[in-house]
């Protein structure tokens, strides 16, 4: 079928005819104005009868704001749609203009394609993004990518506009007469459908722990992410991919084994150097399917395993009413499953086993800190004295596993080891084509002795060694943990995490059959909005800061993308404490209008009133 295309505000119609020419289009060519006054314009009359020779379709008194009127379901929605310089006519002031776009955007919605494209053209300044030279001040400018997000709508590329390319294109209708304008600098940006924000239900899993099949609500901030099996067999991600191709690297200098079945997502038991603060707690509860009464209220549950979710300590948990005989929490690591086959005795000395799969924090909205990463955990057991050349040999595998996987995208990684006290430290510097995207944030194996702790700004992880007594003699341990998140981030030039977890199949269609490319963004410029919010302290309380960036997580669906405090004030004669945080919304992936972060905004100042007990100012 012919690619049906709508061309919108045309002036004297001579972008329409030079588009008509293109083999496999069906052009529906439209003006505002009535056929007898565009008819007086220069050169309309015979581009107008040059499409109608051509077989295009021409209509006059079109409104861009009232498409469904003009036209009707049955003949197809539109695969593409033009609407080069938009304008209100005259002086026309910049908000009214938005006001222009606004209508526009939200009727091309509902004649559009699922796939297809809207194309706009502004003079230079006009869109108010980046690709604008110079850039003007926000507030002065069309803030296009803004105003399309209200009818669902992505900046998914932006590149000029050149008339002069064009054959027989001569622009024209300068403040509503039959004069041409400046098109110098002038750019086309080009839209696609966003993904729907989704609010999501209440998830609860269903897990084998000990023998007895068990439920848990998920905490909500996980909801969209606890289940997504990036690491299943033959899955597309980029982050299984990833483990695969350095999985394959390392079995050519270890004999390998992996170990990913049976890792229960729960976890009981003390974990050195992870923080009780830092984990999501877990009441499972005995029973082989929720009830139809449980998931009909899975809403109550949610908000019930939030308020455990943020509470700083489980005795507090049942001092208030939660049973529970044994404490349990989502997985922070990987390392303690890796201690426990140890302990079994079940290792085969000299052989490098590889354990992976997500594991889950608490943590404060960063730019590369995330509630859920994929963990590879490798861990070696060697004869005592030959740890040093086994921690050498492992090392230098990583090294040159990176190195051949960082061949898909246009940077050089720099990778130096370097030695600190009682751990030796591999660095992957800045470099010149990802520095502004990864700030000043330092990717490093470090290794260390005697600790399970991990590294928040460890991309490639942290390797250490432990010592253990076994049967047949005493064998030294050397584990290495990588993030392969960031790792996969840093390979294909994801600048964002949760872009890693988008639902979006623009993502995944781009790494089919398992191979690593540089990612090409397919939201360019999202806009961001800022919102403030204060309140009291609650008198002799700490406040949970901790606390109030899970909510804001999950209250945004992870559209908070900075919280910063901005003021802290306290009354001499009260000893009141007030604090004032701002928030920073923006999506990555998504269409996010100002409308969904104002009702993202109230909602999380009942959440924080309700849950940390503060008072709004």
């Amino acid at each position: 079928a012919a690619r049906r295309v709508l061309l919108l505000g045309e002036g004297n119609f001579s972008f329409a005819a030079s588009l008509c020419g293109t083999a496999g289009t069906y052009v529906v060519a439209t003006c505002y104005e009535s056929e007898e006054e565009v008819s007086r314009r220069g050169r309309a009359a015979e581009s107008i009868r040059l499409l109608r020779e051509r077989g295009a379709e021409v209509v006059f008194s079109v409104d861009c704001a009232k498409l469904k009127d003009h036209f009707l379901s049955e003949k197809g929605e539109f695969d593409c749609i033009y609407f080069n310089f938009p304008h209100c006519g005259r002086k026309s002031g910049v908000v009214k203009n938005r006001e222009l776009l606004a209508h526009f955007f939200r009727s091309s919605a509902e004649v559009l394609t699922e796939e297809g494209e809207v194309h706009v053209a502004l003079c230079n300044g006009q869109g108010g993004t980046p690709a604008d030279q110079p850039q003007r001040e926000w507030h002065n400018s069309w803030q296009i990518v803004a105003v399309a997000a209200g009818a669902g709508f992505i900046l998914s590329n932006i590149h000029p506009f050149k008339a002069e390319t064009i054959n027989g294109y001569q622009c024209t209708g300068y403040r509503s007469q039959d004069k041409s304008f400046h098109v110098e600098g002038a750019l086309n940006h080009v839209f696609t459908r966003s993904t729907p924000l989704l609010y999501f239900k209440p998830v609860v899993c269903l897990i084998e722990l000990e023998s007895q099949k068990v439920s848990f609500q998920a905490p909500q901030v996980l909801a969209d992410k606890i289940n997504r099996d990036f690491l299943k067999l033959n899955s597309n991600h980029p982050v299984w991919t990833v483990k695969e191709k350095l999985t394959a690297e390392l079995s050519q200098a270890f004999p390998l084994q992996n170990i990913d079945c049976c890792l229960s997502l729960l976890h009981q038991g003390h974990l050195k150097g992870v923080s009780h603060s830092n984990i999501f707690w877990i009441i499972p509860s005995p029973q082989e399917t929720p009830s139809t009464e449980e998931m009909s209220s899975g809403l109550a549950n949610a908000v019930l395993f939030s308020h455990v979710d943020f509470c700083r300590d489980t005795d507090k948990n049942v001092q208030e009413g939660y049973h529970m005989s044994k404490q349990y929490y989502l997985r922070p690591s990987l390392l303690p499953y890796a201690q426990a086959i140890i302990q079994r005795g079940t290792f085969l000395p000299g052989t490098l086993h590889v354990l992976s799969g997500p594991v889950f924090r608490k943590c404060l909205i960063a730019p590369y800190s995330m509630p859920v990463f994929h963990e590879m955990v490798l861990v070696c057991a060697v004869k005592r004295g030959t740890e040093n050349s086994c921690i050498q040999m492992l090392v230098n595998n990583i090294k040159s596993s990176i190195c051949s996987l960082q061949t898909v995208s246009s940077f050089k990684l720099n990778i130096n080891l370097q030695e600190e006290k009682s751990f030796e430290t591999l660095e992957l510097n800045d470099f010149t084509a990802f520095e502004s995207q990864l700030s000043k944030i330092k990717y490093f194996i470090c290794m260390e002795k005697d600790t399970l702790g991990f590294c928040e700004k460890c991309c490639v992880g942290i390797t250490r060694t432990a010592h253990y007594e076994l049967l047949n003699g005493e064998l030294v341990f050397v584990f290495a943990s990588l993030n392969l998140d960031l790792l996969t981030m840093l390979i294909c030039g994801i600048a964002d995490w949760r872009m890693l977890w988008t639902s979006d199949k623009r993502f995944l269609s781009q790494f089919s059959r398992g191979e690593l490319r540089l990612f090409k963004n397919f939201s360019l410029y999202p806009p961001s909005y800022v919102h403030d919010v204060s309140f009291w302290v609650p008198d002799g309380e700490k406040f949970d800061e901790l606390a109030f960036h899970t909510i804001a997580r999950w209250v945004s669906g992870e559209m908070v993308v900075s919280i910063q405090l901005i003021d802290s004030f306290q009354q001499a004669e009260t000893g009141r404490k007030s604090l004032c945080y701002r928030l920073t919304f923006q999506s990555c992936d998504k269409a996010l209008s100002h409308q969904k972060v104002a009702e993202m905004q109230l909602l999380f100042r009942k959440e924080i009133s309700q849950h940390l007990h503060v008072t709004l100012r």
